[in-house]
């Protein structure tokens, strides 16, 4: 008799919970089309976003520790003459962004019940599609379907720039949607030279089947293949620029302060707690496990843009006006912790850049969200138009310091175990980085607290901030959402961290011993 976690996570067991995951969001948008009543509507898309955060729960709880298998597995074959099928999975690595996930979308819905009145209909099923898409990203393990669930999640996010957006929002969609394509094509590239390397590879072992074309977009599949270091440079350098642009890290950034300020709060919250770790999750996931000869060779360029991105990211953010922006400017660099730690290529950097992605995840859509209520009081973002805040809004005065200090890693909070994590991997690979970054960790503090000194401390400094609202039930129900992950991930990291320990543990063995891994990929041949 097997258990229920057997039944859940056994790959060839499994009851379909990560397909219901995905396509139950996009199941609730075509369910929202026919519905004309406003209050039908905000009700129908609150409880599909809410049915699948829950559903989402039962993943870590049924979770295996202490293995780097992919769990929960689905496979059905797809388009058999070029090794394409409908993979899915989730390890470690994958785990908890898919929780993130789930979590934010079901707060932005939660926050469109009251905050959205423009085109209600369409926003909430935009919101739900893109949901889909971006749980598609995160557990898929057949390379041509992660490609499309990757491209295909821009058009969501195009449209809520597009409509529901700021003054320049033309613009800053079109903007977002071209870099995000350059990138795309670029990476689309190497995953072909990928695919077809590992069929020449395949086809050249003695094992081979004659009646095999050894076509695979499997991920699983890859990893086995002992791809030439000629075929690694290139790929890396393609895949590259592909995640790059999407962390996006310096200097790559351009794109992310403008869709950052013209979008709505919904987009920024998605746009900053989701779908920027798709890159730095494309750099865990596929180019150190696949390309860890080429990984080795561009590490100290990467860690050189890494901190590169902390610092500049950091001096821009104290030089901003507009909330947003320096909200926007602090998650280039945050995420450059993020590159930092993963191209440490030890346990530590990698575990502290995983859960850094899921803490960035929750403070800074928590900043977000705050801006956006503000926003909503006031329609400005210009930090001289607030001061004083506190005296007329308490709650959200506390509720907003405790997301600040969330983000500037104090000891307690979610942010203090990622980036300790991730100072001591760095430091252990290379300490000189290590020591460069903590520059940016004081900067962090600096624009943090000074933007929380000038919006909420001192006496009022505008007659119209003295008739403001403080937060209520619903809004105060968001914030304390993301804050009780704030203080489980500080206190309590263990469950967090125990879950991906196997996984990152297996990415980081295949870097330690570079000079094993070249004598066989060496030995390999090369594709034509």
């Amino acid at each position: 008799m097997q258990s229920l976690g057997q039944v859940f996570a056994h790959p060839q067991v499994g009851f379909p919970l990560l397909s219901l995951l995905v396509f139950l969001p996009m199941a609730g948008a075509i369910l929202l089309a026919p519905l004309r009543n406003e209050v039908a509507l905000r009700c129908c898309a609150l409880t599909v976003a809410f049915i699948v955060f829950a559903l989402s729960l039962l993943l870590p709880i049924f979770f295996q520790s202490g293995t780097s298998d992919m769990q929960f597995v689905e496979q059905v074959r797809w388009i058999p003459p070029i090794g394409a099928s409908y993979h899915i999975g989730i390890d470690g690595i994958s785990l908890w962004l898919v929780c993130l996930t789930t979590f934010l979308s079901f707060l932005v819905v939660l926050h469109a019940f009251y905050g959205v009145r423009k085109h209600v209909r369409a926003y909430l099923m935009t919101l739900l599609v893109l949901e889909t898409t971006l749980l598609g990203v995160f557990i898929a393990l057949d390379m041509l379907l992660f490609f499309l669930f990757w491209e295909v999640m821009l058009l969501p996010m195009y449209f809520l720039i597009k409509i529901w957006g700021g003054e320049k929002r033309d613009t800053a969609a079109l903007k977002f949607v071209l870099y995000t394509l350059l990138g795309s094509v670029l990476m689309l590239v190497g995953l072909i030279v990928l695919y077809l390397n590992h069929r020449e590879i395949t086809l050249a072992q003695p094992f081979a089947s004659s009646l095999s074309s050894g076509a695979s977009f499997d991920y699983l599949d890859w990893l086995k293949t002992p791809f030439p270091m000629q075929t690694q440079i290139g790929v890396f350098l393609l895949l590259f620029f592909g995640f790059a642009f999407k962390v996006p890290m310096f200097p790559f950034h351009t794109w992310l302060p403008d869709a950052h300020v013209e979008a709505p709060t919904a987009g920024s919250v998605l746009l900053a707690g989701v779908l920027l770790k798709m890159g730095t999750y494309g750099f865990l996931r596929f180019s150190l496990p696949l390309l860890p000869l080429a990984s080795e060779l561009f590490a100290p360029w990467m860690l050189a843009l890494a901190v590169a991105s902390i610092l500049y990211g950091a001096l821009l953010a104290l030089a901003q006006d507009d909330m947003k922006k320096l909200i926007a400017y602090s998650s280039i660099s945050h995420l450059g912790f993020v590159i930092l730690g993963i191209f440490s290529f030890n346990t530590k950097g990698l575990e502290g850049s995983l859960i850094q992605m899921v803490n960035h995840g929750i403070s800074t859509s928590g900043l977000f969200f705050v801006v956006g209520f503000l926003y909503d009081r006031r329609h400005t973002r210009l930090i001289r138009e607030y001061g004083g805040l506190s005296s007329r809004l308490p709650i959200l005065a506390t509720l907003y310091l405790l997301i600040s200090l969330s983000s500037m890693a104090l000891p307690g909070t979610n942010g203090f175990i990622g980036e300790f994590l991730i100072l001591s991997g760095a430091a252990l690979h290379d300490w000189r980085y290590a020591a460069i970054a903590m520059i940016g960790v004081f900067l962090g503090a600096a624009y943090l607290l000074w933007l929380f000194q000038r919006t909420m401390m001192g006496p009022l400094s505008h007659a119209s901030n003295a008739l403001l609202s403080d937060l209520h039930v619903g809004e105060i129900g968001v914030l304390g959402a993301l804050l009780i992950m704030v203080f489980w991930v500080g206190l309590f990291p263990a469950p967090f961290l125990s879950r991906m320990e196997a996984s990152t543990g297996f990415v980081a063995a295949r870097m330690v011993s570079p000079a094993t891994t070249r004598s066989v990929v060496e030995a390999a041949p090369a594709a034509p």
